[in-house]
């Protein structure tokens, strides 16, 4: 996919964050956008400012199976075709493993591992039966190291890490018409932190402090980066300078990586 006029462009949590910066970015480029979120109002106002672009907008719970397989079907209705899906809603939860509760860890399972797999899975017939269609799921840094009391937010992020490369290869394989990326965003200026579910031993407080002090990225420079990775058809699209680092900290290290989180967790988690 080498040009983006005119392709009907999916973006699930467009109301705010990094989903309504790259809706924006999309349609500057042309693309007709089919925008959801669960937040209405955001929702709104991201489709107000893409007015320069076709665009329709959907209320979706991405935890909600039946309701995406819906969305896919009414989507590729309403436009004739689906040429790129960006699923994008996700949700984080910040508590140790030992006071977890299971109600907290199935929901950032729906949305952040099973939205994407329920997404990727319903709109991949009609990205195939555009014969130029391309598939982005956003995973994080978290997808690619283990932090400590983010223990459900990494296993939903390696989960999509894990399921959008076996279908990279897949697609490549099966000689399908679709390419894949996953996207791992560093710390980015969104309101992640402040919709974040937490122990209730957490200081909610220091929690948001602490991640306003690490996001390095802004939400419209992420959507350039991951629209350049898609057009570029890069299998693992890294944003931020804080990614690249982590990344190759993976790549080097391997899991010495860990000692070094510890340090960094204990000083800054542990308080």
């Amino acid at each position: 996919m080498k040009d983006l006029n005119n392709r009907v462009a999916v973006v699930t949590g467009a109301g705010s964050g990094i989903g309504r910066a790259v809706a924006l970015a999309l349609a500057t480029k042309g693309c007709r956008l089919a925008l959801s979120d669960v937040n209405e109002v955001g929702l709104a106002e991201t489709a107000e400012q893409c007015s320069i672009a076709e665009v329709r907008t959907y209320r979706l719970d991405v935890s909600d199976r039946d309701a995406i397989y819906a969305h896919a079907e009414q989507v590729a209705s309403d436009f004739g075709q689906v040429n790129l899906v960006i699923n994008n809603a996700g949700v984080a939860l910040s508590c140790s493993v030992r006071e977890m509760t299971d109600e907290d860890f199935k929901w950032i399972m729906d949305i952040d591992f099973w939205g994407v797999a329920h997404g990727t899975r319903a709109f991949l017939p009609h990205l195939i039966a555009s014969g130029d269609g391309h598939v982005v799921n956003i995973s994080s840094v978290f997808g690619l190291i283990g932090v400590p009391k983010q223990s459900a937010y990494n296993a939903a992020k390696f989960a999509v890490r894990g399921f959008t490369e076996s279908l990279r290869q897949e697609m490549k394989l099966e000689k399908q018409p679709v390419a894949v990326s996953c996207v791992h965003p560093g710390g980015i200026r969104t309101n992640i932190a402040n919709s974040a579910r937490i122990g209730k031993s957490e200081n909610a407080d220091a929690q948001r402090k602490g991640f306003d002090k690490i996001a390095m990225t802004t939400p419209d420079k992420a959507a350039n980066i991951i629209i350049r990775g898609i057009l570029k058809n890069e299998s693992r699209i890294l944003v931020g300078p804080d990614a690249w680092g982590i990344d190759a900290l993976n790549r080097v290290l391997g899991s010495a990586y860990q000692p070094l989180v510890e340090r960094f967790s204990r000083k800054n988690l542990y308080i």
